[in-house]
């Protein structure tokens, strides 16, 4: 099947596009409004764009009603610093009620119950229990013509590592963090790691078998076909605006 761009609405084109480039990295943004107020959300359209000076990219959407910017966008625009918090399987349900749309003067550290910690350069606190953060400041916004959709670009200023992660030479050990991705609607664990090449036997076994669901929903379920889904990356709920 083919489809043409052309013929989609923005939300057909945001449904093909999470469905399509998985699993993504999420950037588990924390922010501080310039009257102080902490501020925490899941940005899965996140890369490395730089190495010399380290630089990231964050896209964000506007807010459910497609009109209101994320405050966590606004945040950044009007502080210039924020903080990439990595994504973990024991934060995961905090990862996921962070992006509820709470009211602009709510403190969502203290709404979530997480503890933080301050950063060493930037204003925003980073989630404690996070195994690796990055201090970022804001590099570049590129407007996304069309839309109230941006692109932020920001400079990793300190590195955040858990001491038993940084491995001699300056290595993270990657494989002991239960890492946690995002592919449509939904969340993976990053538990298996391999290089190439591998067993033909073993590579048919796993090429031809569905993912395993951890929360035992049933195999074809996706958050995307309820109403708690918004094509804004946002998580619909009650309390939420």
């Amino acid at each position: 099947m083919f489809v043409d761009a052309a013929d989609l609405d923005t939300k057909s084109s945001y449904k093909l596009l999470i469905g399509g480039i998985i699993p993504r990295a999420i950037a588990w943004v924390s922010t501080e409004s310039v009257d102080g107020v902490g501020n925490l959300a899941p940005v899965s359209f996140f890369t490395a764009v730089g190495r010399k000076p380290p630089l990231l990219s964050i896209s964000m959407q506007p807010r459910s009603d497609g009109i209101t910017l994320k405050d966590t966008f606004v945040n950044i625009r009007d502080t210039g610093e924020f903080v990439v918090n990595m994504a973990t399987l024991p934060l995961a349900d905090h990862l996921h009620r962070s992006a509820f749309e709470f009211e602009t003067d709510v403190d969502e550290f203290t709404a979530l119950g997480l503890e933080t910690e301050p950063s060493q350069a930037v204003r925003p606190r980073r989630v404690k229990d996070a195994p690796i953060a990055f201090e970022c400041r804001l590099n570049r916004i590129i407007p996304v013509e069309g839309s109230l959709d941006h692109v932020v670009w920001g400079e990793v200023v300190r590195f955040y590592v858990r001491d038993d992660l940084y491995l001699e030479g300056g290595r993270i050990d990657t494989a002991a963090i239960p890492a946690v991705g995002r592919l449509a609607a939904e969340y993976t664990l990053v538990n298996t790691v391999f290089t190439t090449p591998l067993d033909d036997d073993l590579v048919e076994t796993h090429a031809s078998q569905r993912m395993h669901r951890l929360d035992e929903r049933a195999a074809d379920w996706s958050p995307i076909d309820t109403d708690s889904w918004s094509p804004s990356g946002s998580t619909m709920s009650e309390g939420s605006k």
